[in-house]
Order: structure tokens, then sequence, then C-alpha cells
């Protein structure tokens, strides 16, 4: 046929190119846009006027680069006709360009025979020959040729599938030039396949390569090849010693992993807590010692006789306490290593004889204390409100009128504010009960905004600028139980994320009595509806409306993120790639049509040089929805690449980025990415719960730096646990989220680059792209609220296989050497320094002798 680089091109509105070349049932062609010379151009496949496909104008043609001297080779296409018009009706072929324009096909006469479109008609007896010839250089080699009828022209072109010891290796396209083969069959040369063997299978042993045509999945002659792939001696003991480099580094992956099941345990978890509390205890009074020694010797500004200056006003309201507990918390207020304090007690009205002996006697005994009389009940805000007025302190702390606070809690605060510049603070906290016996530490995350809508993660102990407290205003009656609560998220409202900080240490014991929270919220579920309101009407206040709800009763909350009137719906892409699994792959997008509510998206296949047998049948059925269009990319699998194509074909506002073996059963689910994705003009991710098909958690977020590069908290979980803190029952900021099912925005993405298709190919990609993203200042959230059902890698298979782990060894080094530096990195804001990154998450507690001093 006809080849167009060595004429004239005719300019179609900006785009250059013919539909040069028909043969066996496969159109190709070039089309490069004059404007933008480094895009990729997509066509639109047209049969009978109806639009069937797009294609991706990547391909190489160096023809028509010398010719026309254009940056860049990748302007061919190919197109394969699906199976169901090649039958003996004839059909009209035509290309659409990008501008609505039509490609010309040019005909075996050239340019003077141009014409808008090709008439085709189905196959006649189709003839296969071929043969495997050998290798050269690494390189296997053959031809294969088809005869058209039985006495017909014998015509090039088609696949070629490659396989290793029976395990498929690639794919080779049969189209390089074989002047011999063409002479002997005089038919045309361009019938010669080449398929280079990757690095990791050369190696001076046999091994044995088939050869099969496709789509007949016909082996061909001279297959298969036993050989080996290196002769050179020096060259075979290098690829020797680096084929036992990898299998060495597998091995110690392999020992690592079962050392970690053999070896004893740490010594401490969270069920035995009490014994690695005293030890915490023990050494955090010694870290703080050995703070204030290194701050004196470097004159620091947070040495002791510094923070001296810094008066902090103890707030405490109370109403007929337990006299034992009332009066350990202001023992431990007295005992503090910090003496520039005043504590307030405000006596809410309780009317007790022996209250007020208690609090007069301390009053008198120190006059750092002093107290406020009520003479009826006011509830604990306006109590709390009135000594947040007589506050004198440069800094305020609340605290309760039963717990406790560890004598180095105020010191450590006021030199962490010292530190950082923080106006608010809070700690880590722990329980302690009747026997003394501390339980329960909730260790916290750092200043996670959308877990704090969830529930009131700050709590104890907070400590405040009291010109900020005074700005943010008292604390409000109508929040009686989530008064607290409502003040943190006032506070946001006013303060910059970077002004808010999270100490990473138990200061504050809550005490367990049997009418307090921290023994059973059964008894104050009027603060879970007090929580409900002031979440509700802080969001009402933000111009972000919502539906809030408990959570089967309980002080965590439920966000149904509303869309704003008058607001256009986001156009989204959901970009599914896939290679065969043809099944599943279906039963994937027929959930997604099933149960999608939402009316602007589409869904964009991407197929990775799928051959099971079943994928014509597959497309016709895909190409009879309109919200679906296929992108066939012929290359090996690389999962960055393949996203990254296809979200370069598409002009929507967000992409969703999910597996083939994903499957949706909410109608919301879209809606609820949407929502979490615009709460807010800095969220550029957001990611979905997976779960297994036992129903059991396989996704919950991504913890960065934790085994090694990134972990799965929560893995194993009942869909309805609540995990540590209500984890993972609630929406929250993390550092990553996985790529399985991932909403980005456009431009986010547009913005980073995309995937990282050069040394993230297949694992770790997802990561990635939110490291990169939080690096820019961009949020990654991940959404409780939308659960889907997950196979994991059943496209791809396991990363551990053996023959994929060298490759995901190489991937995993790529995360260690781009990010190990990061502080973000080595301690995940949203985990904890307090829990163990190396063994079972939000379960296993670090050594306390191994941290720093404060």
């Amino acid at each position: 046929m006809a080849d167009s680089a060595g004429t004239s091109e005719i300019d179609q509105g900006g785009f250059s190119g013919y539909f040069d070349r028909y043969e066996t049932g496969r159109a190709s062609g070039w089309v490069a846009n004059l404007a933008d010379p480094q895009s990729i151009v997509v066509l639109t496949a047209l049969i009978d006027g109806e639009a069937v496909d797009q294609i991706l104008c990547d391909g190489l043609r160096e023809d028509v680069r010398e010719a026309l001297n254009l940056v860049s080779a990748r302007v061919g296409f190919r197109y394969d006709i699906p199976g169901r018009y090649l039958e003996n009706t004839p059909h009209v072929l035509s290309f659409r360009l990008p501008d609505g324009g039509v490609l010309s096909y040019m005909g075996v006469g050239g340019v003077g025979s141009l014409s808008p479109s090709l008439e085709f008609a189905g196959l006649p007896h189709v003839a296969l020959h071929g043969n495997l010839d050998g290798m050269v250089h690494n390189t296997l080699r053959g031809w294969v040729l088809r005869q058209i009828g039985h006495a017909g022209a014998m015509v090039a072109g088609g696949d070629v599938l490659i396989t290793c010891d029976d395990v498929r290796i690639g794919l080779a396209h049969a189209d390089r030039l074989r002047r011999d083969v063409g002479s002997a069959n005089a038919s045309d040369p361009y019938c010669g396949f080449e398929f280079a063997l990757p690095q990791d299978l050369r190696s001076s042993q046999p091994r044995r390569y088939r050869a099969f045509a496709l789509p007949e999945m016909r082996e061909l002659a001279g297959s298969p090849l036993v050989t080996a792939t290196v002769t050179d001696l020096l060259e075979g003991r290098l690829l020797a010693l680096s084929a036992g480099m990898q299998r060495l580094q597998a091995e110690l992956c392999r020992m690592g992993r079962e050392l970690d099941l053999l070896l004893p345990s740490e010594g401490y978890h969270i069920e035995d807590f009490d014994r690695w509390a005293r030890r915490y205890y023990e050494t955090l009074r010694q870290r703080v010692t050995a703070g204030r020694r290194i701050a004196e010797a470097q004159g620091a500004s947070d040495t002791p006789a510094s923070l001296a200056a810094s008066l902090v006003s103890v707030l405490m309201p109370t109403y007929k306490p337990h006299l034992p507990d009332f009066v350990a918390a202001v023992e431990s207020v007295l005992a503090q290593t910090h003496g520039n304090w005043e504590l307030i007690i405000v006596d809410d009205g309780s009317r007790s004889a022996e209250v007020t002996t208690c609090i007069d006697a301390f009053c008198a005994r120190d006059r750092r204390i002093r107290s406020i009389r009520r003479s009826r009940n006011a509830g604990i805000a306006r109590a709390t409100s009135l000594a947040m007025q007589a506050a004198r302190g440069a800094w305020t702390a609340f605290f309760d009128h039963d717990d406790l606070l560890v004598e180095v809690a105020l010191e450590v605060m006021l030199r962490e504010a010292r530190r950082t510049g923080a106006l608010l603070l809070y700690s880590d906290e722990d329980k302690i009960d009747r026997g003394g016996y501390f339980r329960e530490p909730n260790f916290k995350p750092d200043w996670n905004y959308r877990y704090l809508l969830g529930c009131n993660y700050v709590c104890h102990l907070t400590m405040v600028d009291s010109a900020t407290m005074r700005a943010v205003g008292p604390l409000r009656r109508e929040y009686d139980g989530a008064q607290d609560h409502d003040f943190i998220l006032r506070c946001a409202e006013l303060l910059e994320p970077g002004r808010i900080h999270h100490v990473p240490e138990l200061l504050y014991h809550w005490r367990i009595t049997p009418n307090s929270t921290a023994d059973s919220v059964s008894n104050k579920q009027y603060a879970v509806e007090a929580g409900v309101r002031c979440v509700a009407d802080h969001l009402a206040r933000t111009g972000h409306p919502a539906q809030v709800s408990a959570i089967d009763r309980l002080s965590i909350y439920k966000v149904d993120w509303m869309a704003r009137p008058a607001s256009p719906e986001i156009a989204v892409s959901v970009i599914i790639p896939f290679r065969d699994q043809i099944g599943i792959t279906r039963a994937g997008v027929a959930s997604l049509l099933r149960h999608t509510d939402y009316a602007s998206y589409e869904i964009v296949l991407v197929d990775n040089w799928s051959t099971a047998p079943d994928l014509p049948g597959f497309l016709a059925e895909m190409r009879r929805e309109p919200r679906v269009r296929v992108l066939r990319v012929e290359e090996a699998f690389n999962y960055s690449r393949l996203n990254n194509l296809a979200a370069a074909s598409s002009d929507a506002g967000c992409f969703v980025f999910l597996n083939n073996d994903v499957v949706i059963g909410d109608p919301q689910w879209l809606h609820r990415m949407l929502g979490e994705i615009t709460a807010a003009a800095d969220i550029g991710i957001v990611g979905a719960k997976l779960l297994y098909p036992d129903r059991t958690v396989q996704h919950a977020g991504v913890l960065v730096g934790l085994h090694g590069v990134a972990a799965h908290p929560h893995l194993g979980a009942s869909v309805d646990e609540y995990g540590y803190s209500g984890r993972a029952r609630l929406s929250q900021e993390l550092m990553a989220v996985t790529g399985a099912c991932m909403m980005v925005r456009a431009a986010l993405f547009h913005e980073i680059g995309g995937f990282d298709e050069v040394g993230l190919k297949v694992a770790y990609n997802d990561v990635d792209l939110c490291l990169r993203a939080h690096e820019r200042g961009w949020r990654v959230v991940w959404c409780a609220e939308v659960a889907a059902e997950h196979l994991e890698s059943l496209s791809r298979g396991s990363d551990l296989r053996p023959d994929q782990e060298a490759r995901f060894l190489r991937e995993r080094q790529v995360m260690l050497e781009r990010w190990g530096a990061q502080a973000f990195f080595r301690n995940d804001p949203f985990y904890n320094p307090n829990l163990s990154s190396s063994a079972r998450l939000f379960y296993t507690l670090a050594d306390p002798a191994g941290r720093a001093p404060i």
C-alpha cells in the first residue's frame, strides 16, 4: 500500500496526516498537530458513520518525522476493526480529527486518490505462515504472513505472543522489514518481528521460548526455541552476579518477614499499656531534664528561666466533685515543674459545705489558686466561660475537676509553644481507673481537620494563647457536653493550620468514673446530640452545607456533603486499565453503570494489549455503552503510563483511577468523593474504603514510612469495626491513599506530571503521587463513607511472586531514596511516634527509651 511520508502532506485545520494503509481488518496512518507538535492526537473511529472507538496516535513513524522535520516521531496509529464488522456485509470506515474534520484515506493511487472514507468487507479464508527464526544479541526474531483466499496474496501484519518457560513475557508487532521473506513469498516485506528480552530474563542457563501468532493463538514454525541468552563469558558472569544479588535481596526480605513473626514481641502493646506507661513516664521525666540541660547549654529561648515569665491560667470548672478525685486533681497542678501558673476553680453551684471547705483550704494554702463561686448551677460551658474571663495568663489550659496533669505537662506545652510558634496546642492522653491503672491511651495524629469533623480527637490537654481564646469567644451553653469540640472548631475557623500543634506526649490522665464520658458515652447521650449540632453549625458558618449524624449513637460523626446551590456538576473520567481478565472487568464496569447516580461521568477503559478470545465481544458490548470509551495501548504493563495516557485524552475536572477488580455498590459513591474533594480548595486527592470479598478491610488509607515504605492500617478488620480511636470509621486526612480507587483533581494531576512511569511503573506510584501532591501544599483525604469490594491485584498478581519480586524491590528502593530523608516519611504526621512503625499498627507500642529529649 502507499506510504505518505514521501509526499506533500495535507494540512487539515492544524492537523496533518493520512489514513494511509488498510490490510486484513487493520487500518493505520499518522496524524500530527502542527499547532502543538508535542501533543499526542486522539482520533475517533467511525464505522458506517457511528463513533465506535478512540485511538491514541502515539506509534513511532520515523519516516514522517524525517519528511516533515517534526520534533517527535510519535504520530502513528493502528486500528484493528472489531470482529462484528468483519463479515460479508460491506461497511464504511473513517476517522474524525479532534477539531471535527475527517482524516483523508490515501489509497493505492497516492495523493491523487484521496477519499474521506474506505469501504471494506468481511475477510475471506486466511492461511497463516510464519517462523520463529532464532535469537541474535538477546533478541528473538521471526516473521508472520497471512494468505488471503486460497490463491490470494500474502499480507503482513498481526501480533505475536512471546512466552519464556511457558510464562507470558510480552507481545511483538509483525511489522519489521524482512526483504528476504518478502522476496521469497512475493509478499509485503514488512512482516518481521523482533522481541528484545528484558534484562531480568537474560541468563547463561537455557530457557524455552515460544511464539504464537494472534489472534489465532497458532504456534509458529521454529517454536519452541531452547537457548541461552548470553554467550560472552564476562557478560554471563556479570549477569550471574546480578541475578545472585537479586536472589539474595529477595531472600533477605523473606527472612526479615519470617524473623518478624518468630522474634519475641517488642514487649509492649495496647493491652499491656499500664506496664508501658510506667516506663514511659519515668523516661519522660528524664527526657525533659535532658532537654533543659540542652536548652541551657545552647542559650535557647525555652530554658526554665526564660519560660518562667509565662503565666499559664489553668481553668477548672467543678460541680459536686468526688472529693478524693478533686483533691488529687488540684495536687497535680501544685506538682507542676513549671511554677508560674494560676488555678481558677469555678464552683458551679455545688452547694456542698465539704466542697467549699476544700476549695477554701487550697486557696489559703497557695496564692496561685483562686475560686469563683456560683449560687446556682449554670452548666459546664457557662462555668468555664467565667474562668476564661478571669484568666490573667498569657496562656490558658483547660482541666476537668477529677482528672490529673502529668507533672511536666505545662513545661512541655510551653516549650513546644516557644519552639513552634503555635497558638493552640494539644497533647496525647490516657485514662486512669479507680485502681490507679493506666488504660486506653489516645495517641493522636498531628492536626487533622477532617478527622476533627468526625470526633473531638483534640480533647485533653489543650492549651491556647489567651488572646486567641478571647478572639474565639466563650464556650457556648447550647453545646454543653460538646462545648470543647465547638471551641476547637471555632479555633480552626480563626487559626491557620500551621499555628495549631500536636505535642506527641502523654501529659493528661482522664479519670474513669461512673458518670464520666471516659467510662461510658451512653451516660451522656446529650453530649452526642450536642456534638452533632456543633459540627453542623460549624460547617454552616464556613459555607459547607452538610448533613451531620452520629454513628451508632456515639460521639463520632458522619458528614454527608450537600451540593452547593447552582454549582455545575464536575465532569469525571473513571479510568480503568485492564489486560484480559474480561469477566472481572465486565463485572466492575457493570457495577459502575448500575450503581453510579451521577450524570457527568465517563468510563475510560485502557486495554493494555489484551489477547483473550472473549475480548472482541466485550469491546463490542462496551462500545454500545454511551458512557464508555476504549483506548488500546500496545505496550508492556506500566500502570503509571496507562493512566497517564488515559488522563491525557480527557478534559474532565476530576479523574478517578480505578482498578478493574473493584466493584461499586453505593449509588452515591461519586457524590461522596466529589463532596470531599470540593470541601476545600486545597484538597486534591480522595481515597475510598476498600474491602475484601469477605467484608474485611483491605484499605483504610496509607501510612508512609511504616513497614519499610508504606502500610495499610486496620487491615483485616471487619467492615463495621471502629478501629483505633474510631479511625476505621471516620474520614480523615492522611499522607496517602491507594490508587485502586483514587479521585484526583485534574489540575493537580497535570501540575505534578501524573504518575511516575519511569521509576515506579507498577508499585508505589499511588503513594508517590500523594507525597508529591503533599509537597506542593495539597491535602489527601480518605473517605470512610465510600466502601467498595476489591479483589486486590487480580489483573497483575502479587508483587511478591518470583517473576515480580525483583521489580518490586527496585521500586521499593526508588521510594526509599526519593522520600526516606523527608520528615513526614520518617514520622508520618497522621500516625504517632509512641506507636511501633514496624509491628502491628495501632497496637504494638514503641520502646519509650528510644525517644529524644524534649
